[in-house]
């Protein structure tokens, strides 16, 4: 027995209603060690199914999908319901060939993506992803990234809530942005929550994008403007 760490493979499920598009992106992980696709769907619907049963580390999801689109998939599957293990959270990589506009990004990291990439991206450029992903980071592609930063500069306020914002966030995300405004860092929080570093990465990175802000310190202040919590308490 040796101390070596070992580390176990990526799982990953691929959702694309083209089977060309599909045969094409297991070739290409293939090559990648540390990368194992464990299943294919050919909807959104079916996405949802195999990411339930198989419970993969990362989906790789497309957006024009017939039965469920993969926004909607992307919802149901980074819900606080959808696995009864705390500590697993499945990440979700939107891999688009659309002309994508700040808009489609915003939506599709509101409904809790983890990445947004498109399908001319490099060959090495999806992998690079979805292992930032899997440590519960977060994967913009740098041609959709200038957009996006646009986008939130050219508000009046980018920190100011709009009304209701607070509901695009889950229970659970909403739990971690209370002890992110107390001051907790990520592992006080995975201690307290009994989480793993990794899940509240994500959770994390999910809270930013879908209150639309640019880190972690405007979505502490966005928890105080809307009244999440107020000064004084304590975690």
């Amino acid at each position: 027995m040796t101390g070596d760490t070992i580390t176990a493979d990526i799982r990953v499920l691929l959702a694309d209603d083209q089977g060309l598009i599909r045969s094409a992106l297991i070739m290409l992980l293939s090559a990648h060690p540390g990368i194992d696709v464990v299943g294919e769907a050919a909807d959104g619907a079916q996405a949802v199914e195999l990411a339930r049963r198989l419970k993969p580390d990362v989906v790789v999801m497309d957006v024009g999908m017939p039965r469920m689109d993969g926004v909607a998939a992307t919802r149901q599957i980074t819900g606080d319901d959808f696995t009864t293990d705390p500590s697993h959270t499945i990440k979700v990589i939107i891999l688009t060939g659309l002309g994508s506009t700040p808009q489609d990004v915003f939506a599709a990291l509101r409904a809790g993506a983890s990445g947004y990439l498109l399908k001319d991206a490099a060959p090495t450029e999806l992998a690079a992803a979805i292992e930032c992903v899997a440590a519960g980071l977060a994967y913009l592609a740098p041609t959709v990234t200038p957009g996006v930063i646009a986008d939130i500069a050219s508000r009046a306020d980018p920190v100011r809530p709009v009304t209701g914002i607070l509901d695009r966030l889950t229970p659970r995300e909403r739990e971690i942005l209370v002890h992110m405004a107390h001051g907790l860092n990520n592992d006080e929080i995975a201690k307290g929550l009994f989480l793993s570093i990794a899940t509240v990465k994500t959770h994390v990175c999910r809270i930013i994008m879908k209150l639309e802000v640019t880190g972690r310190t405007q979505a502490v202040v966005v928890a105080y403007q809307c009244r999440l919590v107020s000064p004084g308490e304590t975690a």
